[in-house]
């Protein structure tokens, strides 16, 4: 008879990308909804990529999630990630950042992302953003451009920062 012991393969760590900026320990984070399943803490987990945890608002329409930092940071990189398993559609991001303590914004990067599911469901879009002294990063989304009543969602908002 054959000795067998089944051994489950430990998960490994979220490990953070270089020149991440650790968000939970140098900003404060807003966002206009989420839903209870799907808090905005999953945008930051590092549980990331196709099937990673998400945000989801909790209703349909426009969204704002908003970092405050604690001090000015100088980005040179933002990744984005979103994933919609349920509904086609366009979403569209718009990436903006504040010098001033968010008494005006600068619009860095405009993206529409389309969703076909079950065949495109995942997107993820790396820019590079030379920003400093940056007090605040705004991420502004709407669902679908055509109107449909759909809910925003995020699967990962990655900063970096440009190097000293």
């Amino acid at each position: 008879m054959l000795r067998k012991h089944i051994v489950k393969t430990p998960q490994a760590s979220p490990v953070p990308e270089p020149g991440e900026i650790d968000i939970a320990a140098t900003a404060t984070v807003q966002v206009t909804s989420e839903d209870p399943a799907h808090p905005l803490e999953h945008v930051f987990d590092q549980r990331r990529g196709p099937g990673g945890s998400r945000w989801v608002a909790a209703e349909p329409g426009e969204q704002t999630l908003l970092l405050v930092f604690d001090t000015p940071q100088r980005i040179h990189q933002t990744i984005v990630e979103v994933e919609e398993l349920d509904v086609s559609r366009t979403q569209e991001l718009q990436l903006s950042v504040s010098h001033d303590g968010g008494q005006s914004y600068r619009e860095l990067r405009r993206q529409d992302y389309n969703f076909s599911p079950p065949g495109t469901t995942f997107e993820r879009e790396d820019w590079t953003v030379l920003a400093e002294g940056v007090t605040h990063l705004q991420l502004w989304i709407k669902p679908d451009k055509g109107s449909k009543p759909c809910r925003a969602t995020l699967t990962a908002l990655i900063v970096k920062r440009a190097a000293h």
